[in-house]
């Protein structure tokens, strides 16, 4: 085995948080989907959580976003997604976890009503993980 996974500890992200505008863009975008999934990517500079980006021909619908992520052009900027749900919970499903594994490393649920106590961020294996909102 080349790389051994080392028991008890939590990688540390490159992530110090998200800046208020971006996460007040992704709860109204939420808002404006619902009742269908809002769907995008995060991207960050400085070490924050910065923009969002959509992803051209992803699918939204009541119960889930299809992300096209071959859509998605080369950027190094992006550290993973955010999506909502349209019920209160914000916890991933396992269609959200298989995601989480597969791309990036910090993504957003935010659930209805979209507001400031209504999202979490999660780690790539489906942990809660606190994300600091910067004013």
């Amino acid at each position: 085995m080349l790389f051994k996974k080392k028991e008890g500890k939590r990688p540390e992200y490159p992530i110090k948080g998200i800046r208020h505008e971006t996460l007040d863009t992704i709860l109204e975008a939420s808002k404006s989907s619902y009742p269908k999934e809002f769907a995008a990517v995060l991207r960050a500079e400085n070490k924050e959580i910065s923009e969002i980006l959509l992803v051209p021909g992803t699918l939204s619908g009541e119960q889930s976003a299809i992300f096209r992520l071959h859509m998605l052009p080369v950027d190094f900027t992006v550290v993973g997604t955010a999506h909502s749900h349209p019920t209160r919970n914000y916890y991933p499903s396992g269609a959200d976890l298989n995601l989480f594994g597969r791309f990036g490393f910090i993504h957003i649920i935010a659930a209805y009503p979209y507001d400031q106590n209504s999202w979490a961020a999660w780690d790539i294996q489906g942990n809660e993980i606190e994300l600091k909102v910067i004013e």
